[in-house]
């Protein structure tokens, strides 16, 4: 069993791993664990979960979770201004809520510290796998703040690499381990 992530609410990020997990479980185990590293708010963190519940070896999973992390963003930055304009002016309702409030997250305090900062801001708010930060939202920011591709693509990935050796280090016992030298 995956320890619960000390920088999310208590187990939130390992439940939902372990119940799309289960819920996936007739795939093979590499295909949940890149459909997992696709979803917003799990991402990378909940594929590296779902990989040290599925036993699947550190060094197999990093590659199929980073690449299943990738996959959404350039969708993101090149297409989510596009796709916020239309929910914004369809007329269902809980997309022009939705619309408003992912706008919203790109006006929030920490949009702020990426604006001022760019490279280093976006970089650090996708490396840090809190919860509500990670490649999906980080794009989703960059994008809105229209930070050019050149900048936001490589911030993105550096945080993604800074991300997975982080979550390694809590997926795959590594910290307890770091812990246990001391």
């Amino acid at each position: 069993m995956a320890l619960s992530l000390a920088f999310a609410a208590p187990g939130t990020t390992e439940a939902l791993a372990e119940k799309l997990t289960d819920l996936l479980g007739g795939l093979p185990p590499m295909l949940v664990v890149f459909i997992i590293s696709m979803i917003p708010i799990l991402e990378l963190r909940g594929g590296l979960i779902a990989a040290s519940l599925l036993n699947i070896p550190m060094w197999s999973a990093i590659g199929v979770c980073i690449l299943g992390n990738i996959v959404p963003i350039p969708f993101i930055l090149l297409f989510i201004e596009k796709v916020l304009d239309w929910m914004e002016n369809c007329k269902i309702g809980w997309m022009n809520k939705m619309a408003r409030w992912l706008r919203s997250k790109a006006d929030g305090e920490k949009a702020a510290k990426i604006r001022k900062f760019e490279f280093l801001g976006l970089l650090l708010f996708v490396g840090v796998p809190l919860p509500g930060t990670g490649a999906w939202t980080g794009s989703l920011i960059a994008a809105l703040l229209h930070v050019k591709i050149k900048k936001s693509v490589p911030a993105i990935f550096c945080g993604l690499i800074m991300a997975t050796i982080i979550m390694c280090l809590i997926s795959y016992g590594g910290l307890n381990a770091i812990i246990n030298l001391f």
